[in-house]
């Protein structure tokens, strides 16, 4: 089975995601880590970010994988573990550039849809439901007003251990909202079979519930 979990930032797509997987006894896949580790690389090898044939030529030569056990998902760039060193605030201001790239989408694409080839996943990001698993038995759309994306934000950048900037965050999910939206390839979008949960007052047990409802009933 596969089921594809789409939204913007902040929304908890990833926590929900990873709560989900565990209940079904699914794997998690989270695919805004992949464009955060080739990001983490491209700005620790100094490679220009608006200069697409580089981002591509480093795109295939980067292994990027995820290690997992009974407690957590590990990312790791060749077999390095940056699982922590991807949410840093430099990763996340820059990040979409590289997300935007159609080269960089058409190779993390074929790579996710790979990974779901033989095994039952919960998948996370932008374009799940519309272009990485368009067959997707179910298809969620996750989303939460501005205010509380922004409470989000903060909290896990200060639980990660990093300075925390309110106007800076909210700058920065605009600007991710923006380039989400806008990009030409895997635009983030609500498609006709998308299913909507709104989080903003919602526990991460409230929305898990309610999509493993919505999957049981079905």
């Amino acid at each position: 089975m596969k089921i594809a979990i789409d939204g913007p930032a902040g929304a908890g797509k990833s926590t929900v995601a990873r709560e989900l997987a565990r209940e079904l006894g699914f794997i998690y896949i989270d695919t805004g880590a992949m464009y955060r580790a080739l990001t983490w690389k491209a700005l620790q090898e100094g490679i220009d970010l608006e200069d697409p044939k580089a981002l591509y030529e480093l795109a295939v030569n980067t292994d990027i994988h995820f290690t997992f056990n009974s407690t957590e998902q590990k990312v790791m760039c060749d077999d390095v573990d940056i699982t922590f060193l991807i949410r840093s605030p430099e990763v996340s201001s820059v990040v979409s550039k590289v997300a935007s790239c159609p080269d960089i989408r058409r190779v993390m694409v074929r790579r996710q849809q790979e990974m779901a080839a033989n095994i039952s996943v919960v998948m996370d990001g932008r374009d799940i439901g519309e272009y990485v698993l368009p067959d997707a038995e179910y298809k969620f759309f996750l989303t939460a007003n501005l205010d509380e994306r922004i409470r989000r934000r903060k909290k896990e950048r200060a639980e990660q251990g990093f300075e925390v900037d309110d106007e800076a965050i909210k700058n920065e999910i605009i600007e991710r909202d923006r380039n989400d939206t806008q990009r030409e390839v895997g635009a983030l979008k609500v498609l006709n079979d998308s299913i909507v949960i709104d989080t903003s007052n919602l526990s991460v047990k409230e929305v898990v519930n309610r999509m493993l409802s919505i999957i049981r009933e079905a």
